[in-house]
């Protein structure tokens, strides 16, 4: 009988440090029998190729029917998108959400990603003591803005769409859980039916009009799914990422003052970002098909696979000393956005918020350190996310 690792016995410690548990792991095999802390027995993958393998193995559905038939809840199938979704369903969404979510739209928000970090960053600096949650000040709130921006969803929102995804990411119980579905679901119901009404220049307004070469279009269903992607998508994860990556420079000086030095670095820096310390521990659920060996595992067919980004991402098959963190090294190849099919269409997007941010950052805030004892920041008790609810930080504070 294959032995079950408890991922909830595990804890504080797992959620504040999961990679030395990842690393043990690693060492016994890629593919492991897991029960995660909500009860659910899943197959955690977390080797480097075989997470890659995994990713895009087309037998390894997205769909949540593949594995609980109808049984999903009404919010989840409300809510249905290109995430949960596989060939040629997937394909057909993401063709017609790529033909407005472009290169050109994310690019055009480079001015308003760089002015509403000035501003936040302004708001920030007025401390007269020098610090702040940098969660509330900036990593929160930056994201928010845009993803509200991109959506045409009013500033005023921002908070109670930001609560539901929490509760939709990290929830405290089913019934939780499920209420921020319900909400979530009847708040873009009104914001589509007020894009159809009267349109902007937002990307929701688009998608709600856009059709393709033979006339095809998205249902009401599909922009909600699609709507409720992007909001997850557009603001848990960067905001987790800009949390975790500023936490990294900050515990590890020397990777600080070389960026400092030498801001050229920026691109390469948020990818050992990216690599080192992600947003997220796992991907979203994968089910089989059929029976599929990964790894030398033989994995039933009907069974539930979760890949662990984070522990590719530590593996040194791919990655030199993966345990230490080098703003210098090549760290491309890291699967924090996925792989596949299903690689994030919001990464251009991303990269650009956290490049920015971190640039105007460490700009502004001379003498930046953290203002908190790592172990006891609050973490995010989640098998999916991976970051801290809050970052204190303070900085030298001009005479």
């Amino acid at each position: 009988m294959t032995e079950i690792l408890d991922l909830g016995a595990h804890g504080a410690d797992f959620a504040r440090d999961p990679y030395p548990m990842y690393a043990e792991l690693r060492a016994r095999g890629p593919v492991h029998r897991a029960r995660t802390p909500d009860g659910r027995e899943v197959w955690l993958v977390v080797g480097y190729e075989e997470a890659r393998t995994a990713l895009a193995d087309p037998r390894l559905s997205k769909d949540p029917r593949t594995l609980l038939g109808d049984d999903v809840g009404q919010g989840a199938a409300a809510l249905a998108n290109m995430l949960e979704s596989d060939p040629p369903h997937h394909t057909r969404l993401r063709k017609l959400v790529t033909r407005e979510f472009t290169p050109r739209r994310v690019e055009a928000l480079r001015p308003r990603v760089q002015a509403t970090t000035d501003s936040l960053l302004d708001a920030m600096l007025a401390a007269p003591d020098g610090r702040a949650d940098l969660v509330e000040a900036l990593a929160f709130p930056l994201p928010m803005t845009v993803i509200c921006e991109l959506l045409g969803v009013p500033p005023r929102d921002a908070a109670r769409l930001h609560d539901w995804s929490s509760a939709i990411i990290a929830p405290s119980g089913p019934a939780a859980e499920g209420a921020a579905l319900r909400a979530i679901a009847t708040y873009f119901i009104g914001l589509i039916e007020d894009k159809r009404v009267g349109p902007g220049g937002d990307l929701m307004s688009a998608l709600v009009k856009i059709t393709d070469e033979e006339g095809d279009r998205l249902s009401e269903s599909e922009l909600l799914g699609v709507a409720f992607l992007l909001l997850i998508a557009g603001h848990e994860t960067t905001l987790n990422q800009l949390t975790n990556g500023v936490r990294a420079l900050l515990e590890h000086p020397d990777q600080l003052a070389a960026l400092r030095a030498d801001p050229s670095l920026i691109d390469n820096a948020v990818e050992e970002m990216l690599r080192y310390d992600g947003p997220l521990k796992s991907a979203t659920d994968r089910f089989t098909t059929e029976p599929i060996d990964i790894g030398g595992t033989l994995v039933p067919a009907r069974q539930q696979v979760l890949v662990a980004l984070s522990a590719a991402n530590h593996a040194a098959e791919k990655f030199d000393d993966p345990e230490r963190f080098d703003i210098r090294r090549e760290a491309r190849g890291h699967v924090t956005f996925g792989h596949g099919l299903h690689y994030c269409v919001g990464a251009p997007l991303a990269r650009m918020e956290l490049q920015i941010a971190v640039r105007a950052l460490l700009d502004r805030c001379p003498g930046l350190a953290l203002d908190a004892v790592v172990d006891e920041l609050p973490w995010i008790d989640s098998v999916l996310m991976r970051g801290t609810r809050a970052l204190p930080v303070r900085w030298t504070v001009a005479p």
